[in-house]
């Protein structure tokens, strides 16, 4: 494939793939995990799956879209023609499309409470509500159930959304994917900095920061490990075929074991930020459990402290615009698999691939923001259709992706692949390459069937 895209600068390929990492499960599922995980506890477990293990399982990745310079599921046909370990990747592309489908809903829920925050609409009728008190939570839980279960709003929102994904999609690797994120991954940093700054601000930063700094190894239990293995999976964006796509835009120049601690540091900085963010607030504003999950944490807890807040709809509009930066950036990577099977497989052009892969979703996405209201009845196995996708791509699909991509690598790709992929990262010091080869083989099959045995059970 002499005519593969490539991304044109090491600063667009780094910007690219931690934009592609870094996602609401950054900013949402890690404190909320923090929280019910131990504290402290929980991140120092987290920090050493991510560099432990993340970092061979995201190596693998890179290796097989670098060495074959194939799609998700073309890597797969590369390295193993006669084989059916393309279904591997058949797995990722649903899965991430499946995920995209719900993802973009999400995404248009950001952009309205950002063009909300941006008018003071979002506060508006939040005066008089008795600050830090439970009218004041009740106002803000109101407010998102009226949003999420009316039928246009979200629609036209999350349908604004799949039309900025198309723009940048179509635009192609370099002045689409690369471009875009090279501006928006500094701005997210950038406010992520603003953020933890005023949030050392706060009367009780200190025992936020001690509670999230400060472990206490006797609340390392089996399930606290089993909780940080996932949320180090998930974080990471492994095993729904991301990695793999964007490797395949790697420059052979491209150093693979420095680009993956590089991207795998940055996101979990993203995900520490978070907490010295969030903790502070917790102690300060005395944040229940409850208040610190999913859809409750952004929606409803934040604005309630931001409304507590001197300047409220600046910290208002900051926070939303880093909602939306890390929800856009997941979702054109998450775009980007489909649309590079449609093209490679297919051979479509990358206009007529991204209209093939973008058009669906109009519907797809109609299914999941309308299972918030007139479909909110409409259950399979006791959920609605955007939780059934979130759960079944969340708690298996992706789980099940990655430990069958450490088998393929680390047992079935042909022999001296991996280990060529990785030579000209590691030099002549060849202990880290047998070290990676060995977690990729042993330790992370194990270790990720326990996950997902974990969510089966």
């Amino acid at each position: 494939m002499s005519n593969k895209a490539k991304f044109s600068s090491k600063l667009g390929l780094v910007a690219a793939t931690v934009g592609s990492a870094v996602g609401l499960g950054n900013i949402w599922r890690f404190p909320a995990e923090v929280q019910s995980n131990g504290g402290a506890a929980f991140l120092l477990v987290y920090i050493l799956c991510v560099l432990v293990l993340g970092i061979p399982l995201m190596l693998a990745e890179f290796s097989l879209g670098r060495g074959t310079q194939a799609d998700a599921v073309g890597a797969f046909k590369v390295l193993s023609p006669k084989s059916k370990w393309w279904l591997t990747g058949a797995l990722g592309v649903l899965a991430s499309y499946m995920i995209l489908s719900f993802y973009t809903v999400v995404a248009g829920w950001t952009l309205d409470y950002l063009w909300q925050s941006i008018t003071g609409d979002l506060y508006a009728s939040s005066n008089g509500s008795g600050g830090a008190t439970s009218a004041m939570n009740l106002y803000f839980h109101h407010k998102m159930e009226q949003y999420v279960c009316t039928t246009w709003p979200p629609l036209i929102n999350t349908f604004i959304i799949i039309g900025i994904c198309i723009a940048v999609l179509m635009a192609g690797v370099q002045k689409g994917i690369e471009r875009m994120s090279t501006w928006l991954m500094p701005l997210l940093f950038v406010i992520l900095v603003v953020f933890c700054c005023e949030a050392l601000s706060f009367d009780k930063a200190g025992e936020g920061l001690s509670y999230f700094f400060t472990p206490d190894f006797s609340k390392i239990t089996p399930s606290v490990i089993v909780n940080a293995l996932g949320q180090a999976f998930f974080s990471l964006s492994l095993g729904m075929g991301c990695l793999i796509t964007y490797g395949s835009y790697f420059p052979r120049s491209t150093k693979l074991m420095k680009t993956a601690v590089t991207v795998s540091m940055l996101d979990m900085l993203v995900a520490v930020m978070m907490g010295v963010i969030i903790f502070p607030a917790v102690f300060s504003f005395g944040l229940s459990d409850a208040e610190l999950r999913g859809t409750t944490l952004v929606f409803v807890t934040l604005p309630e402290v931001f409304s507590m807040m001197p300047a409220t709809g600046l910290w208002s509009v900051l926070f939303f615009t880093l909602l939306l930066v890390a929800a856009l950036t997941s979702a054109i990577s998450i775009g980007e698999v489909s649309i590079a099977f449609v093209q490679d497989r297919f051979g479509k052009s990358r206009r007529m691939a991204t209209l093939i892969v973008t058009l669906p979703l109009f519907a797809l996405s109609t299914l999941c923001s309308l299972s918030f209201g007139v479909l909110s009845d409409f259950k399979i196995a006791g959920l609605t259709i955007f939780n059934l996708l979130d759960t079944v791509t969340s708690n298996y699909m992706l789980p099940t992706g990655a430990l069958l991509i450490c088998i393929f690598t680390g047992w079935f790709a042909p022999k001296g692949f991996f280990r060529k992929e990785l030579t000209p990262s590691l030099g002549r010091d060849r202990r880290i390459y047998w070290a990676v080869e060995f977690i990729v083989r042993w330790i992370a099959p194990v270790l990720i069937l326990i996950v997902l045995l974990s969510s089966i059970i």
